[in-house]
């Protein structure tokens, strides 16, 4: 079975220092048929004007993984890590027994793209710990594992039953993924037009798929960059 969630129907909020799209719950924007999809429980696609970003605040037991689509995001948290996150990179904070950070955008004339992720974690009270990986996203490599609950070369480690993928398709280009029927998989199209088992997505849109032994994409012409999701039914 496979459901579509349009890019428009997803939750905005527009604070004038950031701009920011909700495909799930969260803070003002609340829709109990959205409350999250398996474990996956936010998806921000966030952009912070230039000189402005988030104050120091708190996490807690959550995996959050920040994809920068565009521009770059400086980080500084309570573990003592201060780092600059560029396009292309990847990062992730298991934020466990808690956390503090800050995250900003200190460009002059340059709006910070990202997306914000939260994947609720398989255990609680867990060590804080941060990683970052640069990924690119060039076009024609196929599917790439970004992050994954189980240690592998080349991937992100985080805390949870859960893996994600990103690929970044040519014009024309499709790609094939094995899934697990009994777990849930979702797809959300960064940007471009795709093909997710036969329905067409566009920019910002999302297809949540239960009960299906693959997964097959196909960019249009004008190209894709797409996340997929592995989950916990």
């Amino acid at each position: 079975m496979l459901t579509l969630r349009k890019s428009q129907d997803r939750g905005y909020a527009d604070h004038g220092w950031l701009r920011s799209f909700h495909s799930f719950s969260f803070a003002g924007y609340h829709d109990p048929r959205f409350m999250g999809y398996g474990n996956l429980r936010v998806i921000n696609e966030d952009r912070i004007a230039p000189g402005t970003g988030f104050a120091t605040h708190a996490h807690r037991d959550m995996e959050i993984i920040s994809v920068v689509l565009s521009g770059a995001l400086a980080h500084r948290d309570s573990m003592g890590n201060t780092t600059v996150i560029p396009a292309g990179d990847v990062q992730v904070m298991s934020a466990g027994s808690g956390v503090t950070h800050s995250e900003y955008n200190h460009a002059s004339g340059e709006e910070t793209h990202f997306l914000q992720i939260w994947i609720e974690p398989s255990q609680r009270g867990l060590q804080p710990s941060y990683d970052q990986m640069p990924f690119g996203w060039q076009a024609g490599q196929g599917l790439r594992r970004l992050a994954s609950g189980q240690d592998q070369m080349g991937t992100l480690r985080i805390h949870a039953d859960a893996a994600l993928w990103a690929g970044h398709l040519a014009a024309g280009e499709a790609a094939d993924l094995a899934l697990d029927g009994a777990r849930k998989a979702y797809v959300h199209l960064v940007r471009g037009s795709l093909r997710v088992n036969g329905q067409a997505l566009q920019t910002g849109d999302a297809a949540m798929l239960e009960g299906e032994a693959l997964l097959q994409l196909e960019a249009a012409s004008e190209g894709a960059l797409v996340l997929v999701f592995d989950l916990r039914a």
